[in-house]
């Protein structure tokens, strides 16, 4: 997911534009922004990515990211951090357990993880799409989700996501899940202590979400591959206007691809809840980055949203990677959504 506070480095819109970083006469401080002739909406400055890769090298900018509201610690990483160390000590079966394959405490973890997927996508979807508490403000595209479409499972967009992200990628989450602390249980995975290890325990978590962007860019860009589009990445593609559970909407196979960012845990040494951090961040945040709606929201207390990641279910051929390492740029399938559609910028 694109952090909210990465999209916030340019503030101006095009020099014909009026200053829209702030409300326009007419409009409440929640519909800021532009909406074109077909209605789409879009936020009064381009995306831009994080500082970290900028040159020139400014120490001061990467501090404020780093350790801002919102910025790359918290409030995203730093509470999805927090549910890891929770899940590990409260809710996840110990490694005695799991070194012998049973029902039982497979059957635990997918209905935990199932909690959690309803808990997140379920909450986005209910404040800002059955009470759309949030109404049309921010909201990217005009619509609001299909109903009676051939395309989705159900006639339904919202059915097919939710089927798609709470059973089947509820599924794949919890497999890769079990396939690690059955390996774990049995002694072989390159397990670290906390206490034998702090440095490298902090460093790591610190390198994992950018270790899931590197590995995002290059899955997606592997299924945008013309016959993986065609047989497996098309079904994601189904969301032009996507909503929460639009998030894990995929077919089998890059489900097995996307939940693949985990197996680093196979190779590097760290502690589970270096991998429940991992695993959480790519099940969960999909949701905060498909809903649809310029974050924060309501009046700057939630933090989420990606509009770089909307450009890429509106346009296809940009924003393949997120916001903090900027591959797209290198490679020139960056589009910061201002002005016709683009992916070189001057």
């Amino acid at each position: 997911m694109a952090d909210v506070g990465e999209a916030r480095e340019g503030r101006k819109g095009k020099a014909n534009e009026p200053d829209a970083s702030v409300a326009q006469p007419g409009e409440s401080a929640e519909d800021f922004g532009f909406r074109d002739e077909k209605g789409y909406w879009r936020p009064p400055y381009p995306v831009a990515y994080a500082p970290l890769f900028q040159r020139p090298f400014r120490p001061g900018k990467i501090l404020g990211w780093l350790f801002g509201w919102p910025g790359y610690l918290w409030p995203i990483n730093l509470f999805f951090a927090a549910l890891a160390a929770v899940t590990w000590y409260y809710l996840q079966p110990g490694l005695l357990e799991t070194g012998t394959i049973a029902g039982r405490w497979i059957l635990f973890i997918y209905i935990r993880n199932m909690a959690y997927l309803w808990i997140i996508y379920g909450g986005f979807h209910l404040v800002l799409y059955t009470l759309k508490l949030h109404g049309t403000a921010r909201k990217y595209a005009p619509k609001w989700q299909e109903t009676g479409s051939k395309k989705f499972l159900f006639r339904n967009q919202v059915y097919d996501n939710v089927f798609r992200s709470a059973v089947l990628g509820a599924a794949f989450w919890t497999g890769w899940e079990v396939f690690y602390f059955w390996m774990a249980g049995r002694g072989l995975m390159p397990l670290i202590g906390i206490r034998s290890n702090p440095v490298w325990f902090a460093v790591f978590f610190l390198l994992i979400p950018m270790w899931r962007e590197v590995h995002f860019y290059l899955i997606h860009k592997m299924i945008h591959w013309k016959p993986l589009m065609r047989t497996v990445h098309h079904v994601h593609h189904k969301n032009p206007n996507p909503g929460p559970w639009a998030g894990l909407a995929m077919h089998p196979v890059e489900l097995l691809l996307y939940f693949s960012v985990v197996a680093i845990h196979f190779i590097v040494p760290s502690h589970p809840i270096h991998f429940l951090y991992n695993s959480q961040l790519t099940a969960l945040t999909p949701a905060m980055g498909h809903h649809g709606f310029e974050g924060p929201l309501f009046k700057g207390w939630l933090v989420t949203g990606s509009y770089f990641h909307y450009l890429h279910h509106r346009y296809v051929s940009c924003n393949f990677g997120e916001a903090t390492v900027p591959l797209d740029k290198w490679f020139g399938r960056f589009f910061h959504g201002v002005g016709p559609y683009r992916t070189r910028q001057d």
